[in-house]
């Protein structure tokens, strides 16, 4: 493993994005929400999609490096925007802070968005409204992954539904999960990693599991494969909670702002690879207009106490809570640095090389 400190990685990606074509104001914008999910452990969806995610699509003329955002309706407490098919941090981040402002006026806000692409963590945008003293909560569809219960095609996005709440802790309460059991970060991460994938998380056309991460990135391309939802194969663990919810984000992404939904992003037509044209939706909540915000963020952390001092469970000493581990996360990388495996080690050195990032030859000793 190598380890480099926040400050390398986000300089790192803001200079390969502004080589790629992306503004700096931008690039700063993106590389914040990028670093931001290495910080908290959520590594599927940090520095290890800065390639396959961002620049490669860049380069094949399926996202466009300039986000130009339009308004397309609002009223003072809602609004949909039009991404263009711009880069998704960006609008998202306009998008939130919207819903924050109107909020602080209206008591709430909420913004649909359209034609974007994939705008990293979800919970970025949720810890934007908690800063504020308010409820953050967000959701996108992505490219179909999901099958539908008692299904094996691959319809529904991984379609995260994320919460993020302040509470009188060090930490905010931080939901930001997929409604698949797993997703495709993950699988990306594993594969990287040459770890097999755990039984119940991908199934074949004939409804079994399927663990060998490379294959599977394969499969679920060509439609071979498919995610479980949250609750995992058919109805015995309640794999049809996990698909509901997953139908809601599809619906809220899609129907609010008229955009494509399931098979609408698979990011091909004819053959040929076309922006995904994903859609996301935010929400912000101000809770000064319910109660004192100090009174919520107790009450909150009463709630969250309360749940980790409970009975364990024998061989457990512990009990988390959402967002717990994140803060954990984030005050050792804060000290050791983010860990970069050899095979994102040697990734990062191929975009330095491709982009000549002169400023970051000596890290990875390349020679002029």
């Amino acid at each position: 493993m190598h380890y480099l400190n926040f400050e390398i990685l986000e300089s790192f990606s803001i200079e390969a994005l502004k080589k790629a074509g992306v503004s700096e104001s931008d690039a700063t914008i993106i590389a914040d929400v990028l670093i931001e999910a290495d910080k908290l452990g959520i590594d599927s969806h940090g520095i290890n999609r800065l390639k396959p995610i961002y620049l490669d699509r860049i380069k094949d003329r399926i996202l466009n490096p300039i986000t130009k955002v339009d308004i397309i309706r609002e009223s003072p407490t809602t609004a949909v925007l039009d991404a263009n098919n711009g880069m998704g941090h960006v609008v998202s981040k306009q998008a939130m802070q919207m819903c924050i402002d109107k909020a602080k006026t209206y008591g709430m806000g909420m913004v649909a968005v359209r034609n974007s692409s994939h705008y990293g963590i979800a919970g970025y945008y949720g810890l934007m409204a908690a800063k504020e003293n308010m409820i953050g909560i967000t959701g996108t569809n992505a490219r179909p992954s999901i099958a539908p219960t008692f299904g094996v095609e691959n319809m529904l996005g991984t379609n995260p539904l994320t919460f993020v709440m302040p509470t009188d802790e060090d930490f905010p309460f931080f939901l930001d999960c997929a409604t698949s059991v797993s997703q495709r970060g993950k699988f990306e991460f594993y594969a990287k990693n040459g770890k097999d994938l755990p039984k119940g998380w991908v199934i074949d056309k004939d409804g079994n599991s399927k663990t060998d991460a490379v294959q599977v990135l394969q499969d679920l391309v060509n439609g071979d494969a498919a995610l479980t939802p949250l609750g995992g194969i058919g109805e015995e663990t309640a794999g049809y909670k996990g698909y509901g919810y997953a139908t809601v984000v599809e619906i809220l992404s899609a129907a609010l702002q008229g955009g494509g939904f399931m098979k609408a992003l698979l990011g091909f037509e004819n053959g040929k690879k076309v922006p995904y044209r994903l859609g996301h939706f935010f929400i912000a909540i101000n809770i000064d207009c319910f109660i004192d915000p100090a009174d919520f963020k107790k009450t909150t952390g009463d709630i969250l106490r309360e749940l980790r001092s409970s009975k364990k469970m024998p061989g457990h000493d512990r009990i988390f809570t959402a967002g717990e581990k994140e803060y954990i996360t984030y005050q050792e990388r804060e000290k050791s640095g983010v860990p970069i495996n050899d095979a994102l080690w040697n990734e990062m050195k191929d975009i330095t090389l491709e982009y000549k990032l002169e400023k970051f030859y000596n890290l990875f000793e390349i020679i002029k």
